[in-house]
């Protein structure tokens, strides 16, 4: 029995830790990630959608910079943390959770919304709502939401278990309207405008082109009809087509799902999940920037710029081609002008000279 509890415990201990350096990665993760993506963001023209991403970034670093860190510190179970809360800083954690989570989810959604316009209607920019209203929308939805967490029970006092997230005793009897306007509706947003982007691709890839201006007309024999008739199965869009939509709604479902089916469990149910959920949770804070930037063209391409400057120049007498000259030495032998070396070769060769005779 008593080699039984020691195992019992070796093995928390060790999922402890295991989940301590999963969590200090990903927050070193979210801070990398979204601090470049910014820089690049930032100093790229023409980026149409880069007020969203601006915002994206700057919510995923104030959660990296506050919420993750509480959650290193002070989260349960015994391993992620032993930092015990007072009561106000505890209610300031249930704040900024409940305040970040949503900007974050309703954000990644307005920008899917954002994407999806400027792909099915880019010759209408008037009917587009301008981003500053649309992320002011966001910010107050997401204030209010943080708001009511402040209505649940106060925390316990520091020698009972620290309860500072939303999940256990954060928000009382509104959970379920927190997880129905932070999970289900950007969820149901970002599925939309996604499965309408890649059904716009699919029309598009299916469209027979137009002719060019000015092309001569074929005949009307049946012979030249029969030539240029289309494919009996048109090659469907695949790869790109798909690529950016299931990433992005899977990416959602796979790091929000968990958190959002925790918050209409049972507290007690909750508590016991809390960690794994609100981790799993926090990656997307480190997968946004591979998924919204790294994606685009433009972002890869000035990142790729930006490094290249950042990075010192290498001299061209450290290149290989040089740096393998250089160690074999120089030639054997006087160099030779571009005039005298065809000579020689002609002399070892033995072969007679093609030279004229000189004229006396």
């Amino acid at each position: 029995m008593a080699n039984t509890t020691v195992l019992i415990v070796t093995v928390t201990e060790l999922a402890g830790s295991v989940g301590l350096i999963l969590a200090v990665l990903v927050e070193v993760g979210a801070l990398l990630g979204n601090g470049a993506l910014l820089v690049v963001v930032l100093r790229t023209p023409g980026l149409q959608d880069a007020l969203y991403l601006v915002h994206l970034c700057v919510v995923d670093l104030l959660a990296a910079a506050s919420i993750m860190p509480l959650g290193l510190l002070a989260a349960p179970p015994p391993g992620l943390g032993h930092v015990r809360l007072g009561p106000a800083p505890c209610r300031a954690a249930r704040f900024l959770s409940a305040a970040l989570l949503p900007a974050c989810t309703l954000g990644v959604a307005a920008l899917g919304l954002a994407r999806y316009r400027f792909i099915a209607h880019p010759l209408r920019p008037g009917g587009r709502p301008a981003p500053g209203l649309v992320l002011t929308a966001v910010w107050a939805t997401a204030g209010l939401l943080g708001a009511l967490s402040l209505l649940g029970p106060p925390p316990a006092p520091p020698p009972a278990p620290a309860r500072c997230s939303v999940l256990v005793g954060g928000l009382g009897p509104f959970r379920p309207l927190w997880a129905l306007l932070v999970f289900a509706l950007p969820a149901l947003l970002l599925l939309g405008a996604y499965g309408s982007i890649f059904l716009v691709a699919r029309r598009a890839a299916l469209r027979p082109p137009l002719p060019a201006r000015g092309a001569r007309l074929r005949s009307d024999s049946l012979d030249s009809r029969l030539s240029f008739l289309p494919t009996l199965r048109p090659r469907l869009p695949k790869g790109k087509a798909a690529l950016a939509p299931a990433l992005a709604v899977g990416q959602f479902a796979a790091c929000w799902l968990p958190y959002g089916c925790a918050c209409l469990a049972p507290a007690a149910r909750a508590a016991e999940a809390e960690a794994a959920v609100t981790w799993v949770a926090y990656s997307a804070f480190a997968a946004h920037p591979f998924l919204y930037g790294l994606l685009q063209r433009p972002v890869r391409l000035a990142l790729g710029r930006l490094t290249r400057r950042a990075l010192p120049r290498v001299p061209k007498a450290w290149y290989p081609r040089a740096l393998l000259q250089r160690l074999k030495g120089p030639p054997d032998g006087p160099a030779l002008g571009p005039s005298a070396a065809p000579q020689q070769a002609r002399e070892l060769a033995g072969g007679p000279s093609l030279s004229l005779p000189e004229t006396t």
